[in-house]
């Protein structure tokens, strides 16, 4: 079903050689293929970001556990919960006597965070949060309000990893990018680090012991307990505040939560705890509080954040930028300009990321639910149809046996002219061929000529588009009713007269044919071969009892001449000037109907430049002629009928929903392999259940050899993403108010004449 040609933008141009050869040079405007892949580009990087997020991308969750400690220093073993090394030389440090350090793992979390920081705030205790670099990027605001209130931070790494088993560039990137969303969300750097699963030092190894050196060797303090609630384990609020108290009077770094999970009973341990505490004599401060009480240099050396490429580095920002204010702060750090900046980037995009992937994935519930509904109300109307049409007493009134008027438009058609005109030839239906050549360069005309077949008639004209060279020759029609086709195109010798014969009544403007691709011997042939009988067996059938067809084929269709001229014949203001046409008969109050068994051949693309360069200009027209008809959505009659049914209904499936479809794919892809393959790969293959069934049932109504439908799976997986990428493309250039000219498709002749009762040669 080929639209060779069309006008220029600028108006009607001569073809020439010189011309001929830019237009194909810029059949597909590259900056603009360039934007649509961009777009899928972007779209993957933020879904990827998101399950980098939410530790679906990258998620490792192993955890190290009775690993040896052979090589840790039994200094280390033995000491305090704060662990530097300052002058290369490990140091441990404990906390005062009758003084507790608060310390919270696994925030910021919007709900439970905000509600310890209000019983830090009522009962005047300070907090040190070791925040996950991925909730920082989602809850910044929560971290704001941290700070201001006088609590410490450290790092808890980006996605919560056991940094023992990670590589030295996995835990440089995890320290690096939670002190960029540090940067971003409170404009600070930190000195401070916890790794998760860790605990008291003893439980040091072997694996960890090196992660712990190499950090220390960047500036930073690990931090360790000496007390945990244990409040992940939600025993009750008697056992935490227990497990909480250190024993003796000693100084503890005590560990709750104030993430990672329900933390209700956190929330009303931790006042009753503090309370206790306070009764017992003990005071709150932060890590660097309780460093500075022990005496002892409480800003250990840290390097600058940014390494000497200009890149972020794993390490706080540069010593002379300590918060000076607050001693209970003074592991943070002023960060540099150039580092909160890529910090607002990163949240920026991690904002883009919260909002865009959930309202995609509800937009493709939708969608999907659309889809659904499109096949079985496809399947529902089709049965019907095919059961009306195909009853014995079905007749759309008297037998039309009258001569009719078959317009073959042609432009360099040499090698497809012969066979054309002479499957015409054999026509049962008493018909003038009318050849409108297009001032075509390669002989079309001469061969037409060269056959000599009766009641043929050959026209030229200046090469000036499709749509003039219909209009000729329908000018030159001697009959009411005109049979449109194109020049690669062949008719079955009862195509005609199964073509008209819904004329026989009057209501009846046009008529839509059924156009099979007879090159379906390749894999592309097949892939549209499928595509067609899909589209034409249930989609036409649908709108057909709708009374909203949207397009009749520009390789088969039939009209009443008066119609045709009544509605200004051939539209060139678009470059899908069938379905411009089409549409004007719905406003005109003319129906159209679809005439299952009258069938023509069709030479389909043989490449894929040449398939994206026709799918490309037929998205891209249909998208001009609804724009052209949108006034058709408040009109009345006939055409508010198809303004308000058959428009919404092609813009849902034929634009909207395509455009959504490769979301869909690549969210089945991203869930393969980061969520939940077996889950997935189900989902993919009911929908591919659902797509075989209704094409089996379109080759059932249309005869065809199930053979076919092997291809289906492999048409899902590259034939529809490249049609995804032409619609996409066919969006970008309309937004851009891009033009598009005509192309001219190769033509190899290949369909030859159909022999009766077995299709095509």
């Amino acid at each position: 079903m080929s639209r060779t040609h069309g006008r220029s933008p600028a108006g009607r141009r001569h073809a020439t050689p010189g011309r001929i050869g830019r237009v194909r040079r810029q059949a597909v405007p590259k900056p603009r293929v360039v934007i649509a892949l961009l777009l899928l580009l972007g779209l993957v990087s933020v879904m990827l970001l998101d399950g980098y997020l939410r530790a679906e991308v990258g998620n490792d969750q192993r955890v190290r556990s009775d690993a040896s400690a052979s090589r840790v220093p039994e200094s280390v073993l033995d000491g305090g919960p704060f662990l530097s090394f300052e002058g290369g030389t490990a140091h441990t440090q404990s906390v005062p006597d009758k003084t507790i350090v608060l310390t919270f793992d696994d925030g910021p979390d919007p709900e439970w965070t905000q509600q310890v920081l209000d019983i830090l705030d009522d009962n005047d205790v300070p907090g040190t949060f070791f925040l996950v670099g991925s909730m920082i990027s989602r809850y910044p605001d929560v971290v704001r309000r941290m700070v201001d209130d006088g609590n410490e931070v450290g790092v808890h790494t980006f996605t919560h990893v056991d940094l023992s088993y990670q590589s030295a560039s996995r835990i440089k990137r995890e320290i690096a990018q939670t002190q960029l969303a540090l940067a971003g969300a409170a404009g600070i750097t930190t000195t401070l680090f916890r790794a998760p699963y860790s605990s008291t030092d003893d439980a040091i190894d072997n694996y960890s012991w090196p992660v712990y050196k190499k950090l220390g060797a960047m500036g930073y303090t690990s931090v360790f307990i000496d007390t945990d609630s244990e409040d992940w384990q939600k025993p009750g609020v008697s056992k935490i505040v227990k497990w909480a108290t250190p024993k003796n009077g000693k100084g503890a770094s005590v560990l709750f939560h104030d993430a990672g999970g329900n933390r209700a009973q956190t929330l009303k341990a931790l006042p009753q705890y503090i309370e206790n505490m306070k009764a017992k004599g003990y005071t709150f401060t932060t890590v660097s509080g309780a460093q500075a009480a022990q005496n002892t240099p409480s800003t250990p050396s840290t390097p600058s954040m940014r390494s000497t490429q200009g890149t972020p580095e794993s390490a706080p920002a540069a010593p002379g930028n300590a918060l000076q204010s607050n001693p209970e702060q003074a592991a943070h750090r002023t960060a540099d300009t150039a580092t909160r900046w890529e910090g607002r980037a990163l949240l920026a995009a991690v904002a883009v990321a919260e909002w865009t992937v959930p309202g995609l994935a509800a937009a493709l519930v939708v969608v999907g639910i659309a889809v659904l509904g499109r096949f079985g109300m496809m399947l529902l109307l089709a049965r019907r149809h095919y059961r009306q049409r195909n009853r014995g007493r079905f007749t759309w009134g008297p037998a039309v046996t009258a001569p009719v008027s078959v317009i073959v438009p042609a432009y360099n058609e040499k090698e497809c002219i012969a066979n054309t005109l002479n499957s015409l030839a054999a026509s049962t239906h008493p018909i003038e061929i009318i050849v409108v050549d297009d001032g075509s360069t390669d002989g079309t005309a001469e061969i037409a000529e060269s056959l000599g077949l009766p009641n043929v008639r050959v026209v030229r004209q200046e090469n000036a588009g499709k749509s003039a060279a219909l209009n000729n020759g329908v000018r030159q029609a001697r009959c009411d009713i005109v049979v449109m086709m194109d020049g690669d195109t062949v008719f079955e010798p009862d195509t005609v007269h199964r073509l008209v014969q819904p004329f026989g009544d009057p209501e009846i403007g046009a008529v839509a044919g059924n156009a099979k691709v007879g090159n379906r011997n390749t894999v592309i042939g097949a892939w549209q071969h499928i595509e067609y009988v899909m589209g034409f067996n249930l989609d036409r059938r649908m709108y057909d009892l709708l009374r909203c067809m949207p397009t009749i084929p520009g390789a088969i269709g039939a009209f009443r001449r008066e119609a045709v001229l009544a509605v200004g014949g051939m539209s060139e203001d678009t470059l899908a000037e069938d379905t411009d046409i089409t549409i004007a008969l719905h406003r005109a109050g003319r129906r159209v109907v679809y005439a299952e068994h009258a069938r023509a051949w069709t030479e389909a693309p043989a490449s894929l430049g040449q398939l994206w360069r026709q799918r490309y200009r037929w998205s891209y027209g249909t998208m001009q002629a609804l724009w052209k008809h949108r006034g058709s959505v408040t009109d009345r009659g006939p055409s508010g009928r198809f303004g308000r049914v058959g428009m919404p209904l092609v813009v849902l499936f034929q634009i909207v929903t395509p455009v959504f479809a490769p979301l869909i794919d690549v969210f089945t892809v991203y869930a393969m392999i980061f969520v939940d393959l077996r889950a997935s790969l189900l989902a993919w293959l009911a929908v591919l259940v659902v797509q075989l069934v209704c094409a089996a049932y379109a080759f059932r109504l249309d005869g065809e050899k199930y053979r076919y439908l092997l291809m289906l799976p492999l048409q899902q997986l590259a034939y529809r993403q490249l049609m995804y990428l032409v619609l996409i493309h066919s969006c970008v250039t309309a937004a851009t108010g891009g033009r598009l000219r005509w192309q001219k498709l190769k033509r190899t002749g290949e369909v030859g004449t159909p022999t009766p009762g077995t299709g095509v040669r």
